[in-house]
């Protein structure tokens, strides 16, 4: 049973449904739109909220279904999804909602991929495979063909023995995390995917408590380390967190907790990872007393996205229509202590705190961060909520219920001046309006502006001045729906601190500023793209942030050298059926595709053996060009084999086809009587007998077994 609500939660209707959804998936820009995920791996869709189904496709996995993004995706029809095939076997394919039959599924991977392994996130789709020993993880930009991602060559991201390959059966590697912008890998776990970048956590061979951070180039191909040692946990079911979270409203803005020697400590970035910075403690307590806590040794640590403590929740909240606003639990010392839950609040984006309460509170933003409600996270009945108007500085107590109850959290709908709080008795709503103790609309006077700064006072932080505005705190008024906080921003010239190593390039650990090659890294080695006659640039060792906009002044990419390119053997040679066809009949059209990481196509012999006798020789052959069509009268397992050679070298690759004869008819054979605990014989005969491979489902009673 449905229950749906086009009211906010006014009046229910019930509707009732014939399978058994676990997850709902409701589409990103389209409301009457949502997908339905059964336990047993069928996926269902709807047009209409929720009121009429239609079976998509069986055998997917669950959670690896993603709704089509807005301004990459052409159609908003479009499904992401990871199913398994006949073979038992995983794939990354699409279909739109109309007809998701097997016929109209199409792979969007050459080959198959690791179960749990499909990401689906803003420009970039993840997907990993592993064969044998050696795990490979692929990355497509703006739906572009998948390429190897390329990690400096001494991380070794962690590999699975085969009780956790066993394990992965059941659970997923590879999920959303914070704030609906991440996902994972076992040993790979995407933080951020925005602004044209990919930031990421890789857990390497020697770390099992700790991931170091990589960011990557526009493609989201080469990867370079920003941070190391920031701590993680697993959760229930196997689930990995990195506690490093991304600051909504500034971007650019990070909060890591690293952990070295068994010390958590809080870092702070505004550029993105280029440099980081322990949080300055408040000046004094929360009733005006000073503090003794001074830097170097004493610093604010905060947990941002979980505590060891199970009776603190350890979230840091922050909000897109709040910049500059942080509030989390913590303390004040050398390291992070775990028992400890005192509230901090800055309204400068980290640059200055100030303690608000003694205990954790859930919090919530109101209207633009004008209005913060707090409610005690304690385990005992309530029936008082504390708010503030001036960023905290100030609380008024609000009996929001006669009755103490058990309050559960807090919900609101971006944007809204309402607050929504659900108990944990009876599971009841109960909504707070603040409209009506703010009557008036807030007008420009009403206004001050605030600069961003980092933690040594630099107004140039990824290469702009930016400044904002907020509400002063002795004005009572509303900002509403239609406020924005940004004012102005005024780019910088570029200097050292805009810049940040390449690929195969550190930051010397005496030299601060310098980038140097890494020992297995030649920067004028040849990428695996360049072909014969073309030419490439070799890397000077630096390249500009992605998203600083500073203009003028140093240029560190300035000096680059030009090369020629040289003739490279064929390397990665694949070959796959377009579409990746999960049944194959005698008499379908077939289309091969081969593809090769590396070596010149144009100047490289192809020699294609398709196992019924057919063989030819291509020159040229590329992703695009050429495909090789073929057709099979006969049923039968088909070895398919494709030879590359050209002067500098040759490669080759092999794939088995299953041509079988589609299924005629199916006989089923069943006892009419048995007795209790008696064991029967259920038979299924199929016509044609040479239907190999074929896979049976036995329902017993309403249960697939």
């Amino acid at each position: 049973m449905l229950f749906i609500s086009t009211d906010e939660g006014s009046s229910f209707q019930r509707q009732s449904i014939s399978f058994t959804p676990d997850t709902l998936v409701f589409h990103p820009k389209e409301e009457d739109k949502l997908l339905a995920y059964c336990k047993e791996g069928r996926l269902f869709a709807s047009t209409d909220l929720g009121r009429k189904w239609t079976l998509l496709q069986e055998r997917v996995t669950k959670d690896k279904v993603f709704w089509s993004v807005s301004g990459v995706d052409v159609d908003p029809d479009l499904v992401h999804m990871e199913m398994q095939d006949t073979s038992g076997g995983y794939l990354y394919v699409t279909c739109l909602i109309q007809n998701c039959s097997d016929k109209m599924v199409t792979a969007q991977f050459l080959g198959k991929i690791d179960h749990n392994s499909l990401l689906v996130q803003d420009d970039y789709i993840f997907v990993k495979v592993t064969t044998g020993n050696r795990t490979k993880h692929y990355v497509s930009y703006r739906r572009n063909e998948f390429v190897q991602m390329r990690f400096p060559k001494y991380a070794l991201p962690k590999t699975k023995t085969i009780n956790e390959l066993h394990s992965d059966t059941v659970q997923g590697t590879f999920a959303v995390s914070v704030g609906g912008s991440g996902g994972r890998f076992r040993d790979v776990q995407i933080v951020s995917t925005d602004e044209d970048q990919v930031f990421l956590a890789l857990q390497e061979w020697y770390q099992t408590d700790t991931y170091n951070l990589y960011q990557s180039d526009p493609q989201g191909v080469y990867y370079s380390i920003v941070l190391e040692n920031v701590r993680s946990t697993k959760q229930p079911e196997e689930n990995v967190l990195v506690d490093i979270l991304e600051v909504r409203g500034i971007k650019g803005v990070f909060l890591a907790n690293q952990k070295i020697d068994g010390k958590v400590t809080t870092l702070i970035t505004y550029n993105k990872g280029q440099s980081w910075d322990l949080l300055a403690p408040p000046m004094t307590d929360m009733n005006g007393k000073t503090i003794t806590c001074k830097a170097p040794d004493c610093h604010l640590h905060l947990h941002l996205r979980w505590a060891d403590n199970p009776y603190v929740s350890g979230t840091v909240h922050t909000k897109d229509s709040a910049p500059g606003l942080i509030m989390g639990a913590g303390n004040l010392g050398s390291k992070l202590v775990e028992y400890k839950e005192e509230m901090y609040i800055t309204s400068d984006c980290g640059k200055t705190w100030r303690q608000v309460f003694e205990e954790e509170h859930h919090i919530l933003y109101l209207d633009h961060g004008g209005v913060i409600v707090a409610i005690k996270d304690t385990s005992i009945p309530l029936k008082i909520l504390k708010f503030s108007i001036d960023e905290g500085r100030t609380w008024t107590v609000h009996n929001f219920t006669s009755t103490s109850v058990f309050v559960d959290g807090l919900l609101s709908e971006p944007g809204d001046e309402t607050l929504v709080m659900t108990y944990r008795s009876d599971w009841e709503l109960v909504k707070v309006d603040f409209r009506q103790s703010f009557p008036l609309q807030c007008t420009e006077s009403d206004y001050e502006s605030w600069q961003l700064t980092d933690m040594q006072g630099e107004k140039c932080i990824m290469g702009q001045e930016r400044s904002f505005r907020k509400r002063k705190d002795t004005s009572f008024c509303i900002k509403g729906k239609s406020y924005t906080s940004a004012l102005n921003t005024k780019p910088c010239q570029c200097n050292e601190k805009d810049f940040s190593c390449d690929y195969g390039f550190e930051r010397s650990q005496t030299e601060g500023s310098r980038c140097f090659a890494d020992f297995w890294h030649n920067p004028d080695s040849p990428p695996e793209d360049c072909h014969l006659g073309q030419t490439y640039e070799s890397s000077t060792g630096y390249r500009k942030v992605i998203s600083n906009i500073c203009e003028g002044g140093l240029n560190k990419q300035q000096s680059a050298k030009q090369h020629n390119c040289p003739l490279l053997p064929p390397k990665g040679l694949q070959v796959s059926i377009k579409g990746q066809m999960l049944a194959v009949a005698p008499g379908d059209d077939i289309t091969f595709i081969v593809h090769q990481e590396q070596g010149d196509t144009s100047r490289t012999k192809y020699q294609v053996d398709l196992g019924d006798g057919v063989r030819a020789i291509y020159q040229n052959l590329t992703v695009t060009d050429e495909p090789i069509q073929h057709r099979y009268e006969n049923p039968g397992v088909y070895k398919v084999t494709v030879k590359a050679e050209n002067m500098a070298g040759h490669d080759e690759a092999t794939m088995y086809i299953q041509v079988a004869a589609p299924l005629q008819k199916v006989h089923l054979e069943v006892v009419p009587i048995t007795g209790r605990n008696h064991e029967v014989n259920l038979t299924a005969i199929v016509l044609p007998i040479e239907a190999n491979l074929s896979v049976f489902n036995w329902w017993i009673g309403e249960n697939l077994q």
